[in-house]
């Protein structure tokens, strides 16, 4: 049960399970992101009364995904369940769902709201759109046959989910289109339909951060998970960093500025925006911020100062031998790109 600001539902929530659930033996694990209202603190007063519940807080790492990896691996229940703690899911359809996993009908039993008998509740026009684009880009690309790859609400073996959880993302928020892509068709899935609940507390957690997280985990898959989501957004940020590189040495060769001292100026301005950009978007779940953002900024400056020499040393020699000033530019920029995600990954948002 991944959790973040989410103080008001918890009780709410384990008092639903423990009705659906008579009869079963269940237990439940938050997985906290170091909610500031303190929905760990609630979860873990639950903890101390019924040891059904169970709480994980994390510190310094956040993401949707990733806690229900942590949440899984934690449990030893051969059957486990993924919700959210938002009361939007309905947990009067687990036990139908355990029951096609005891009987082995599945492996994978999905909570689907686009088959009879579904509904997407209280979605408005623009996000019931955004879903249903997401979804049929997702089957088409990934070959996914089931009819709700979106959906947050769901049940699996936990030896099959073993199986293959070295190969899942940790970043993002959709971790059941990760599992059945990652699993290429070779998951007997079953799909129960629901209906989608109206959330009573808290706020959503979607931003359109989600949108970049959904694109770059199809691109990831569709590459075989050669490259990462992670690196995805990051040459994303450097293609943006490429372009206001570019821009900055045009305006300094416009001013008179000499080639060489205009393309260092224009890697230092680059380099700057990658950085914010980067602890923005790329590593949002490792986010410095206050005086670790600064530190970070300075740290970047110099464990990149290898890449920047490598940078101006690449475009010069280039712009000597054909003076072609955005060629020179360029080359100089991509020099340094895996240098510069090597060591931001290594150092800087690590530094924390």
């Amino acid at each position: 049960m991944p959790t973040f600001k989410e103080r008001d539902n918890v009780p709410k929530l384990f008092a639903k399970l423990d009705a659906a659930l008579a009869g079963i033996a269940w237990e439940v694990i938050f997985v906290d992101d170091n909610s500031p209202d303190g929905t760990w603190e609630v979860a873990r007063q639950l903890a101390q009364t019924d040891p059904r519940v169970r709480c994980i807080r994390r510190i310094g790492r956040r993401g949707l995904s990733g806690a229900c990896i942590e949440g899984i691996l934690a449990s030893s229940a051969p059957y486990v369940a993924v919700m959210d703690a938002d009361l939007q899911h309905d947990e009067t359809q687990l036990p139908k769902m355990l029951a096609l996993l005891q009987s082995g009908e599945a492996e994978l039993a999905v909570g689907s709201r686009y088959i009879s008998g579904g509904d997407t509740g209280s979605f408005g026009s623009a996000r019931l759109g955004g879903s249903v684009f997401a979804t049929n880009i997702a089957k088409k690309l990934l070959h996914i046959e089931i009819a709700d790859p979106m959906s947050g609400f769901f049940m699996l073996r936990r030896d099959r989910f073993e199986q293959l959880a070295p190969s899942l993302s940790v970043q993002g928020f959709k971790i059941l289109l990760d599992i059945v892509a990652t699993a290429g068709g070779k998951l007997r899935v079953v799909e129960v339909p629901y209906s989608f609940g109206a959330r009573l507390h808290g706020e959503s957690k979607l931003d359109s951060m989600v949108v970049l997280d959904f694109l770059g985990l199809v691109l990831a898959k569709l590459t075989g998970d050669l490259v990462s989501l992670r690196f995805l957004l990051f040459a994303l940020v450097g293609g943006i960093g490429l372009g206001v590189h570019l821009v900055t040495l045009y305006t300094a060769l416009g001013l008179s500025v000499p080639f060489a001292e205009a393309q260092g100026l224009a890697a230092f301005v680059a380099m700057t925006g990658n950085f914010l950009l980067n602890n923005r978007l790329t590593y949002r779940d490792q986010r410095l911020k206050g005086f670790a953002l600064i530190r970070g900024l300075l740290l970047f400056y110099l464990v990149c100062s290898v890449g920047l020499l490598a940078n101006v040393g690449v475009a010069a020699t280039v712009f000597d031998q054909e003076p072609i000033w955005w060629l020179a530019g360029a080359a100089g920029a991509l020099m340094g790109v895996v240098w510069n995600y090597g060591v931001s990954s290594l150092f800087v948002w690590r530094a924390k």
